[in-house]
């Protein structure tokens, strides 16, 4: 088990007060909170280590350019890539979903042509899908889920036409919590030759993620949710893909020669990392990532799937509450509703104990459309959070519930 006292030091925010309480932090699933690790890397590279990268001679860009570099094997190593040269800096998920829609899809896509989603999306994972759209008349499928919040793998098989050219697909719903069968889903759909995009935001933070066992094609995260900074995520794509595809971005660093008829390009990665990139962001993800893998990522996901039953197990005793997204396989996300009883004035009580949870539809309009509801009250843990929590929780909430009636 994990030694929950030692990492909770290691977050300095944890020992701030929120309204005059003690912080409890559960809204991990829209980021996490940064150890001290983390923060000191930040410090370190500015003061010591700072400089442009991959073009200076002298000695400082050498040291910069070397922990960017290295930062990229660490991740790739976590992931279980191939190679570090399949792994690409990216602003965060979001820009990793829409520089594959933009560098494969529109080259790759022609009208008519179909693209595979969820009930589930975050909308980063749809919007990238509908400007596509917009602009090559391709046609967007959605698979359909249960009231439990599970994808429906039969259905999913029938929407696997000739026209399909991609399935993008989230790994764990960061508004429900369910664990999507990405194996298998991916399985399926490389029998019908069909290419994969993983949104892997919720599952690599919470669980082990081996690209190469899981066979999938692109897979992306944000570096926020993993204990990194903001403004840094990875795509991660084989390497087929990123040498047939073309850039993204145009600009500097992405560029092999250039004249004003013709520009050639580096070879992946740097072929899609235009521009001088978030240097200091890059590096303290590795450290972020470091962190995570020296705690052990397979004991933080048994310590926050016990956190996951507890909680679940408080909640229902509560005859007011309704949970939203009840699938037997699940990662530490708990959405629910009180009846009659609007999301915000429940999370507004609760800030007011120091708990801090996500409220609304969670990028996730889709998905409240499907439920009928407007919106959820949504906790979802991290490594750091403990059972005490969920009963200050679980107290704060009860006495919402009866302020409220």
């Amino acid at each position: 088990m994990l030694d929950i006292d030692k990492i909770r030091k290691d977050f300095p925010i944890l020992k701030i007060k929120s309204n005059n309480k003690d912080l409890i932090f559960f809204d991990n699933g829209a980021s996490s909170q940064k150890p001290k690790v983390v923060l000191d890397k930040i410090k370190e590279i500015y003061e010591t280590k700072y400089a442009n990268i991959h073009r200076g001679i002298y000695n400082l860009s050498q040291l910069s350019t070397e922990a960017y570099e290295e930062s990229r094997k660490i991740i790739q190593k976590f992931l279980n890539a191939k190679s570090e040269k399949e792994i690409i800096f990216v602003r965060g998920a979001t820009e990793a979903i829409n520089l594959v829609a933009q560098s494969f899809g529109l080259n790759n896509f022609e009208k008519g042509d179909e693209v595979i989603l969820s009930q589930m999306e975050h909308h980063s994972n749809i919007v990238p899908w509908q400007l596509l759209r917009d602009k090559l008349g391709i046609k967007i499928n959605v698979i359909p889920i249960n009231q439990d919040g599970d994808i429906d793998l039969n259905n999913f098989k029938k929407l696997l036409s000739k026209k399909v050219k991609l399935v993008s697909i989230l790994h764990v719903s960061n508004a429900l919590g369910t664990i999507v069968p990405i194996k298998e889903l991916i399985s399926i759909s490389h029998k019908k030759k069909i290419p994969v995009l993983v949104d892997g935001c919720q599952s690599v933070p919470h669980m082990k993620v081996d690209v190469q066992s899981l066979d999938a094609d692109f897979y992306c995260f944000s570096g926020h949710k993993i204990y990194g900074p903001t403004g840094i995520g990875i795509l991660y794509s084989k390497k087929d893909f990123l040498e047939r595809m073309s850039p993204y971005q145009g600009g500097g660093e992405m560029i092999s020669e250039v004249t004003f008829k013709k520009t050639t390009y580096q070879e992946p990665p740097h072929k899609y990392e235009a521009g001088t990139p978030n240097i200091v962001g890059s590096i303290a993800l590795g450290t972020a990532v470091d962190y995570v893998k020296n705690i052990n990522i397979e004991k933080i996901c048994k310590h926050e799937q016990n956190l996951l039953n507890y909680a679940t197990d408080k909640i229902k005793s509560i005859n007011e509450v309704k949970i939203i997204g009840t699938s037997k396989n699940k990662a530490g996300i708990i959405s629910f509703i009180v009846k009659n009883t609007h999301p915000n004035d429940i999370g507004v009580i609760l800030d007011n104990h120091g708990i801090a949870v996500r409220t609304g539809h969670h990028c996730c309009q889709p998905l409240m459309q499907f439920y009928n509801i407007p919106a959820t009250i949504r906790a979802s843990f991290g490594l750091y959070n403990t059972l005490d929590e969920i009963d200050s929780f679980i107290d704060a909430l009860k006495n919402a519930i009866n302020l409220l009636r």
